[in-house]
């Protein structure tokens, strides 16, 4: 018994040391392969020297969610880590609400860029435009500032002030002019109004989508139902200066004029669950109201879905200038410690299979539109403040701009024209010989 017990615990140190040994060596083999762990050690090495050595102490916090943040910069514009307050000021804003001027911001060339004032906001009234470089905000330049400290910088109490400089391009792209324009901005709580409509002339309906969030499809659908019970016979879709939002939003309002199960977009990215068709519902509400799309270079993302299925099915004449290029869908991932990370999982292509994404040293991206007309800047900012409604009880809204002092909408009369034409037409008889 004692000679089968001593042979047993041989055999189990053997197991244990050849169990030893391939512990030791896969991790070995393993690491030929894939040095990622290894290079991890980078990581926790400048951790702790920056700890144990620096002048003066630091949070180790602090040092991870810079790494974080730097980790995801390597990546592409729309990528972001946000630590828990912007986090949280990101869920607020897909829902609707949110605090600070009212400008959604990316980067362009390594610069803030202005992707769109949202009308009705602090940076909409001053005169904030599409494209606007923000250069310094309260005197501190924002070269290589990243989105997550310009958005803390740019947000805060309502009642603040806070200055802008920013650089306004007055000339071509190709032949730059810029000029620099100070602006003080009293910071309110942002209600995002989703939609806006109204009737225009010879029974035409108007619709404007500022931001695809979660109330868009209900709204949408509440403007295109009040607006057919007061005789509109044709319409005009205006996602200028949209920044985008929810992709589901931007499906559902395609659904709402294309029928017959169309695919309206698609996305494909590294992971199987990132290919995804969305296609409309079997019966489009509104699909044989004839339209026109409207769009500039504020046009971005969801409403560059919109628009680019619309334009590929022929279903819209898309007027305007093109548009500003964000094919990427980025997914909002929850981290255990209250912070998120914004990260591109896919590139979306419209039902044609094109893929709109900009490239800023190709020169390309965006939608270009079957009919162009361009728009100085100047009359860009004067259309921008004179879309600006007030509201009084008992009344129709009405620009805040005299009507005597607005500017001609030159994209929107055209569209007019378009649908005048069309419906002249639709009445000629036409016979052979």
């Amino acid at each position: 018994m004692q000679r089968n017990a001593r042979s047993l615990v041989k055999k189990a140190a053997g197991l244990a040391a050849l169990l030893a040994l391939a512990v030791f060596l896969l991790p070995k083999a393993h690491a030929s392969v894939d040095k990622t762990y290894e290079q991890l050690k980078l990581i926790v090495d400048i951790l702790d020297y920056i700890k144990e050595n620096y002048v003066e102490e630091v949070q180790s916090k602090d040092l991870i969610y810079g790494a974080a943040r730097g980790m995801v910069g390597t990546l592409d514009p729309f990528s972001q880590f946000m630590d828990p307050e912007l986090h949280k000021d990101v869920k607020t804003e897909t829902e609707g609400q949110f605090g600070g001027l009212g400008i959604r911001i990316g980067m362009r060339e390594e610069w803030l860029t202005v992707i769109t004032p949202l009308p009705g906001t602090p940076a909409y009234k001053v005169g904030v435009l599409p494209q606007d470089r923000i250069v310094k905000i309260e005197d501190e330049s924002t070269k290589g500032l990243g989105l997550s400290d310009a958005v803390k910088k740019l947000r805060g109490k309502p009642g603040t002030p806070v200055k802008l400089q920013v650089a306004r391009n007055l000339a071509a792209e190709d032949k730059p002019e810029w000029t620099m324009k100070d602006f003080s901005i009293v910071r309110e709580v942002i209600k995002i109004q989703s939609v806006q409509s109204r009737m225009l002339q010879d029974k035409t309906g108007y619709v404007r989508i500022i931001e695809f969030s979660a109330q868009t499809t209900e709204e949408t659908g509440a403007a295109l139902e009040k607006l057919k019970k007061a005789g509109a016979t044709s319409m005009v879709l205006d996602l200028r200066n949209n920044p985008g939002g929810l992709l589901t939003a931007a499906v559902d309002v395609a659904s709402y004029f294309l029928g017959d199960s169309k695919l309206i977009v698609y996305t494909q990215g590294r992971r199987t669950e990132n290919k995804q068709e969305f296609r409309s519902s079997s019966k489009a509400q509104y699909g044989g109201i004839p339209m026109v799309v409207l769009v500039n270079g504020g046009s971005a993302s969801g409403s560059e879905i919109v628009t680019g299925a619309l334009q590929d099915h022929k279903r819209a004449v898309i007027v305007g200038e093109k548009t500003f290029g964000k094919a990427s869908v980025q997914s909002v991932i929850p981290l255990p410690d209250g912070s998120g990370l914004r990260l591109t999982v896919a590139k979306y292509y419209t039902p044609s299979g094109r893929g709109i994404m900009r490239d800023e040293k190709k020169g390309t991206g965006g939608i270009m539109p079957d009919i162009l007309v361009p728009v100085t800047r100047e009359t860009e900012a004067k259309l921008q403040q004179q879309a600006d409604e007030v509201y009084e009880p008992g009344r129709d809204p009405k620009s805040v701009i005299k009507k005597e002092s607005q500017v001609q909408d030159s994209a929107l009369e055209r569209a007019l024209e378009l649908l005048r034409a069309r419906e002249v037409l639709s009445h000629l008889n036409v016979t052979d010989g």
